[in-house]
């Protein structure tokens, strides 16, 4: 599925490949192209779901994107605790 079409169906987007090949660059664009502001987080193996928490409450005030960058950094205990304040 594309991020244009999960974007139809109110859906988010998880680009996977190797470094350097323009993931983040082409969700920035993609942003840039349909108006929205976008957030690029770059995730720490120091976040905490009180940190990432924090960071929710202020995504939803602005109705920004998000853009987590380094994602595999974060703990998965942390992890966890996302996805249930998702």
């Amino acid at each position: 599925m594309t991020l244009m079409g999960a974007l139809h169906l109110d859906l988010g987007g998880a680009p996977a490949g190797p470094a350097g090949t323009g993931k983040t660059e082409s969700v920035k664009d993609l942003s840039k192209a349909l108006a929205k502001q976008i957030v690029v987080f770059n995730c720490s193996d120091t976040m905490d779901y009180i940190m990432v928490g924090t960071f929710f409450k202020g995504l939803a005030s602005a109705g920004a994107w998000a853009c987590f960058d380094e994602f595999n950094r974060i703990y998965i205990e942390v992890l966890s605790v996302i996805a249930q304040q998702l």
